[in-house]
């Protein structure tokens, strides 16, 4: 009996397409991939929120000042070299969600179990890889679109200054972008579904103790978002942030988390390592650059417009005064001349006559980590006004105003606290479009009720519980009338040691309530 062996027929590979072909296969899987990814709860939610608070952001001026109290807010008067920076953080999250989302995704053959399928198809493992990874760049175009709708929206209020970084602008689509290499990195290193939860708990961690433990300039900006707030606006030459070499840090980490994916992947053709190696001298690069402190001649820039800023200054003479501004703030002296001219049309002719100088202070010698605290000038009729202007900004600067002409210069307006801080504030305040408005939102406490310290540009000033209620009680009166009460007893309300007592029957005020320490010079 003869047995007849049957030979397998031998397996047949299926002959590689050409490369126009291979580059077409691969653009159609990220194209499904994207839509699948968009189909994920996680990131539909995220995009659909960012989306939505990036709009309402955009178009009402958020936090709508003027939309509250019907004035303008400083949201009307962005600086761009702020504005840029404010795109940034909220792209962290968008860039979770894809993390996580596009590590689910090259993960899902492995939880179908349909891996073992793949070996008879002729895209080779590194090529799906690169697909996933580019399936993320559609929600990167699409955050950068945001970002430029956002800032040129901003660019175009009336009030904007400054300029704008498009390396600023680039780090939130390349935030997202990074985020998405890196969830297909770690998909093709482990393969389980729970490591990216895991891993962005230990990594939130770890940049934590991290960022406690090193102090240093360098450790900061390897995160991929470097946010630097608390300062008023600086000129845009002065900002000093390594922008560039950020974003050239970023685009290398980007590509070199890709190329290690292919590789793992098994991509190792000979064009995938010299991509490898170009993006880790860029990533070298793009760190040694970011890691560099304040050049010698930014540090003497920033030293001379903080102490010395008439030096740099642009003045304008509008009537009786005259307004110094920085280069990019030049635009912004008509917004001060309307809030002069309130303060001046509640004061006696002859006061209201006197020369006045508004100058534009700024503190940038510690860059945008600075705290800007300006001491009070000393030379007669002087006004200090910082770069931010809108919202309480201009009761604020009101008030420093009214102090130089009832006391002379700031430095001695800054002392008052007798029965002048009455003048003081009515002068501030009563021709406000919101007069008890902005009385709130002058005084540290936003109270209209009790003492109070009241904020200026420079050392501010105290205000008693007796002296609010006088206070209070003229900003709910005709301003006519008491304009002219106050022109008619000028000297005595501006009359050091006058008490708050002897300025409230000047002005028809009833005494009730006022007393003991109010009919003292200075009472608390």
């Amino acid at each position: 009996m003869t047995a007849t062996v049957a030979t397998p027929p031998e397996a047949v590979t299926p002959a590689a397409p050409p490369g126009g072909a291979r580059t077409r296969a691969i653009l159609a899987l990220a194209l499904f991939e994207a839509r699948e990814l968009l189909q994920q709860v996680v990131v539909l939610v995220f995009f659909v929120v960012y989306t939505a608070a990036m709009l309402w952001q955009t178009f009402s001026g958020h936090p709508g000042w003027h939309e509250l109290t019907g004035q303008e807010g400083m949201a009307d008067f962005p600086a761009l070299q702020d504005a840029d920076r404010a795109t940034q953080t909220s792209s962290v999250l968008l860039g979770l969600a894809v993390f996580i989302c596009a590590n689910r995704a090259v993960l899902r053959s492995r939880r179908h179990d349909t891996d073992r399928h793949f070996g008879t198809l002729v895209m080779d493992p590194w090529r799906r890889t690169l697909a996933h990874a580019l399936s993320v760049v559609p929600f990167a175009l699409f955050t950068g679109l945001l970002v430029v709708v956002r800032f040129a929206w901003t660019a175009l209020r009336p009030g904007a200054v400054g300029h704008g970084s498009v390396f600023e602008l680039a780090v939130a689509p390349l935030t997202v972008l990074l985020c998405g290499a890196v969830g297909v990195l770690l998909a093709r290193l482990v393969a389980s579904g729970f490591a990216a939860p895991l891993l962005t708990a230990a990594a939130y961690v770890a940049a934590l103790d991290f960022m406690v433990f090193t102090d240093a300039r360098w450790s900061r900006w390897l995160s991929p978002v470097v946010s630097e707030a608390g300062s008023d606006p600086i000129p845009s030459d002065l900002v000093g942030r390594p922008a560039a070499w950020h974003a050239l840090y970023l685009t290398g980490l980007i590509a070199l988390v890709l190329c290690a994916a292919l590789l793992r992947s098994g991509g190792r053709t000979t064009a995938i390592k010299a991509v490898t190696v170009l993006a880790l001298a860029a990533t070298a690069a793009g760190i040694a650059g970011q890691s560099a402190g304040p050049s010698a001649a930014l540090q003497a820039a920033r030293a001379k417009v903080s102490e010395h800023p008439e030096s740099v200054e642009t003045c304008a003479v509008r009537g009786a005064t005259t307004y110094c501004a920085l280069p990019e703030w030049t635009g912004r002296a008509a917004d001060w001349a309307k809030a002069v001219d309130r303060v001046r049309s509640l004061a006696p002719a002859a006061v209201a006559a006197r020369p006045l100088t508004v100058r534009q202070r700024v503190e940038a010698r510690q860059g945008l980590d600075s705290d800007p605290s300006y001491d009070p000038l000393t030379t007669p009729g002087a006004v200090t006004v910082g770069t931010r202007w809108g919202g309480n900004r201009v009761p604020e600067f009101s008030s420093g105003l009214a102090s130089v002409l009832v006391a002379g210069d700031e430095k001695a307006g800054g002392e008052v606290c007798d029965g002048r801080v009455v003048t003081v504030m009515w002068l501030a305040l009563g021709a406000a479009p919101d007069p008890l408005g902005d009385l709130r939102h002058v005084r540290l406490d936003d109270s209209t009720e009790g003492g109070a310290y009241v904020l200026t540009p420079t050392s501010g000033l105290m205000m008693s519980a007796g002296q609010t209620t006088v206070v209070k009680t003229l900003l709910q009166r005709p301003r006519t009338e008491v304009a002219a009460q106050i022109k008619a007893h000028w000297t005595e309300l501006t009359r050091p040691g006058v008490s708050t007592v002897r300025a409230a029957e000047l002005l028809h005020v009833p005494a009730t309530g006022l007393g003991g320490a109010e009919g003292n010079s200075c009472g608390a």
